[in-house]
């Protein structure tokens, strides 16, 4: 179903979609804000997303404390908030429209696995064969008859759903559908899905990956600008694939800077980035770290 725009006037919708897998940090604060203010510039409306599709990761605590820290923070949003928790029917459809195209196919490999097929065939270090999305899948399972794929399931072995990215690229540009996504600060960037090779869509039970769901995710909600750090620009790539298959209308996307503590590194969770909470047990204002971010009072 292809969505109408929501760009009237001017107007856009973005959204904040954090994972409620620990606290918020001042990257999310940074992020948050980003997304406010482009939509606040052009009268448009924030959407709040908790992307929690990670069931062994993320936490009804962490989803409470994050709308605590955004309120604080000063921050409001449209409702109803989205959680994806509440959709998997919604991705579930995704996965089996792929399926019915012949897009998707069962891949049995481990990430060892493919690390020892890619350094065969290359012959190469790791980083010269490195994709956005880790090692770039050399298409091993692919070949498969539905006969063997069918042996291997049932003889208990682990698999995930690949889309066969040659295949659906094929397809789109068969249709003559424009084959680009906009960049709002550098235009027209032509899309190159073909550099991650055959990415993973979903896992064995059906439950989607990140770039399914959110693709899925941004159309519901009607975002017609997503606005991601720097670092997820590439993956925009796939994105795009992604809409054009299931007919959703792409948004525009816009990018900002990771923020960096004092030593250089990226605010991460993994990184045990100081979290929002620590600070307002600090005694720190919402004002200051709004300054601090570089943001306006306004």
């Amino acid at each position: 179903m292809v969505l109408s725009s929501n760009s009237q006037n001017n107007q856009v919708i973005t959204r904040f979609a954090p994972t409620p897998s620990g606290y918020l940090h001042l990257g999310h604060a940074y992020s948050a804000f980003f997304a406010e203010r482009a939509a606040r510039s052009r009268e448009g409306t924030l959407v709040l997303r908790i992307e929690n599709n990670d069931k062994t990761r993320c936490l009804e605590k962490y989803e409470k404390a994050l709308v605590d820290d955004l309120t604080w923070l000063g921050l409001s949003w449209k409702n109803p908030v989205r959680r994806q928790s509440e959709y998997t029917q919604d991705y579930l459809k995704a996965v089996s429209k792929l399926k019915d195209m012949g897009l998707i196919y069962p891949c049995f490999c481990s990430r060892k696995d493919i690390w020892n097929k890619v350094n065969l065939i290359s012959n190469a270090p790791h980083n010269a064969v490195i994709g956005g999305l880790g090692p770039i899948y050399p298409g091993t399972c692919r070949s498969m008859t539905s006969d063997e794929q069918e042996n291997r399931i049932l003889s208990g072995h682990q698999y995930a759903f690949r889309l066969d990215t040659m295949r659906a690229i094929r397809l789109v540009k068969s249709k003559q559908e424009c084959f680009h996504w906009e960049d709002l600060d550098y235009g027209k960037q032509a899309a190159k899905p073909e550099i991650f090779g055959d990415f993973i869509i979903a896992r064995k039970d059906g439950a989607a990956s990140y770039h399914l769901s959110v693709v899925i995710d941004d159309a519901a909600q009607r975002v017609d600008l997503v606005t991601r750090g720097d670092d997820l620009r590439d993956v925009t790539h796939i994105h795009f694939l992604l809409q054009k298959l299931l007919e959703l209308k792409s948004p525009r996307y816009q990018f900002h800077r990771l923020l960096l503590d004092s030593n250089g590194e990226r605010y991460a969770k993994r990184n045990n980035a100081q979290s929002l909470r620590e600070l307002r047990n600090q005694g720190i204002t919402p004002a200051q770290i709004i300054k601090n971010l570089g943001f306006s009072l306004l």
